[in-house]
């Protein structure tokens, strides 16, 4: 009998915010029929890893591509983000390039299958691959489509050098309206067309985004018509908003070693009253500087809020250190907050999920990471925002100015915070003001919404109705020869 399974592989950039969408997507294909084989394929470490994060019957493959961290001036076993400090990412990104051999070797063997390939943001490159070897190829995006087409459009225009002001606008997305310097990255601000960062976005990467056949975003359209619209118009390729794509409670972990068992943490929401609890998650990559964290331990201390708070040793400190609370937070804080039983104090990881999810959370100080936005706004939970990196920035923007859930308490890494502000702010949202009141209200219409995307006629199920069609009429025309 003939294999009419399409086999589906899947290519992430080696990050956990990259890896873990990718996941969910997978799991999800899985889950919605079983006509999918599908294949994640990746560096060993991470493979590994991605191993230890699947259902004991999933039926999903892991295929090892080789690497070798040090052959590009990395240290030992440097195959992801999360390991490696700030300087030293674009090497991995650079690195990278070196899976292109092997990659396609891989798919050269596969082509005897049905192929559809999902790959990275940052591996524009399989679509050439792709199409050299007439396979059908998307990109898959864990982020908003709105802060993705900010991020591509910066890259490609650099408008930022154009102009003396510090405000501008993006010459081809003229509904993100001004953007200020402190919203760029620091990669962007100090891009010049000539470094590093730009030769590989550029060439290596976007510019190949033009031989793929379309666009993923993990995304609602109706919550982001703006993104949609702007890669529809720049790439003419279709795009599907196919999200959330979110994993399911129990599925993969973002630690690291540490972190709480999600049987005490909920135990101890349990005990608090509806509505009452502010978390405070900077993600997997991020943390703040030691005066930063210090600021936020006191307003912590003085909002009279109860919190769960995952903490890590500040910038300039290994993020994998034990952490020193007697020198980076306030004299006193901890033991105060375990007598009062006010705060909790996590280290390194939280079941994020699950306490979003739970309904003593109020609001979520977040670095606004897209995997993080729409696991808050899936459960109606409104969004202190402080983005630190990549397009962050763009999200939070989005979330404050078009969507109204969101209110920006901090930018950036290096920026000035006064525990007075930071205070003011979590009491604005959580309090039942106007504003607070307001926010609640709109984050729970966002949830339905979202809710009602993912039901089988809404648009998020028409979108990966759409794209699996697409894959699977280019698959049939290849394996009839018309291609």
């Amino acid at each position: 009998m003939a294999d009419h399974k399409q086999t589906i592989v899947m290519f992430p950039f080696m990050a956990q915010g990259h890896i873990i969408p990718f996941l969910a997507l997978a799991l999800q294909l899985e889950k919605r029929s079983n006509h999918y084989r599908i294949i994640i394929v990746n560096t060993a470490l991470n493979i590994n890893k991605l191993r230890s994060s699947l259902p004991p019957h999933s039926a999903v493959t892991l295929h090892e591509l080789p690497f070798s961290s040090t052959e590009h001036g990395l240290p030992p076993n440097t195959e992801n983000t999360d390991t490696v400090p700030y300087n030293l990412v674009i090497k991995l990104i650079q690195a990278s390039t070196s899976l292109k051999k092997p990659f396609k070797n891989l798919i050269q063997n596969l082509r005897s299958q049905r192929l559809c390939i999902v790959a990275d943001i940052f591996f524009g490159w399989t679509a050439t691959v792709a199409k050299e070897l007439g396979v059908f190829h998307v990109v898959f995006s864990g982020c908003s489509g709105y802060g993705l087409a900010c991020y591509y459009s910066l890259w490609m225009n650099l408008p930022h050098k154009r102009v003396d002001s510090r405000e501008f606008t993006l010459p081809d997305f003229p509904e993100a309206r001004s953007l200020h310097v402190t919203q760029l990255p620091t990669n962007i601000a100090e891009a010049d067309g000539t470094d590093p960062w730009s030769v590989y976005l550029r060439e290596d990467n976007f510019y190949h985004w033009v031989n793929s056949d379309g666009l993923l975003l993990n995304s609602v359209r109706e919550l982001d018509a703006f993104g949609f619209s702007y890669f529809t118009r720049i790439l003419n390729r279709p795009v599907w908003s196919i999200g959330p794509v979110l994993l399911s409670t129990g599925n993969g972990s973002r630690g690291k070693g540490g972190g709480i068992n999600p049987e005490l943490c909920r135990e101890w929401l349990n005990k608090k009253p509806s509505n009452s609890v502010l978390f405070v998650c900077f993600g997997s990559m991020n943390t703040i500087s030691a005066s930063q964290m210090m600021q936020l331990g006191t307003a912590l201390e003085r909002c009279g809020k109860s919190f769960v708070w995952v903490v890590r040793p500040p910038i300039g400190f290994d993020i994998n250190s034990e952490f020193r609370a007697e020198e980076w937070l306030p004299e006193g804080f901890t033991e105060n907050v375990l007598e009062s039983g006010r705060g909790l104090i996590v280290h390194d990881w939280a079941p994020q999920v699950e306490i979003l999810s739970h309904s003593a959370v109020s609001a979520f100080l977040s670095h606004c990471g897209w995997n993080s936005v729409m696991e808050s706004l899936s459960e109606g939970v409104p969004i202190l925002g402080w983005p630190m990196a990549a397009e962050q920035f763009f999200n939070c923007k989005l979330l404050e100015e078009e969507v109204g859930v969101c209110v920006e308490v901090a930018r950036g890494k290096k920026c000035e915070v006064k525990w007075e502000d930071l205070m003011a702010k979590i009491q604005l949202v959580m309090d039942e003001s106007e504003k607070g009141i307001g926010m609640r209200k709109k984050a729970l219409e966002i949830r339905d919404l979202i809710r009602d995307a993912k039901k089988d006629d809404g648009s998020s199920v028409r979108a990966m109705d759409e794209f699996l069609a697409a894959a699977a009429l280019s698959t049939q025309h290849i394996t009839n020869g018309t291609l």
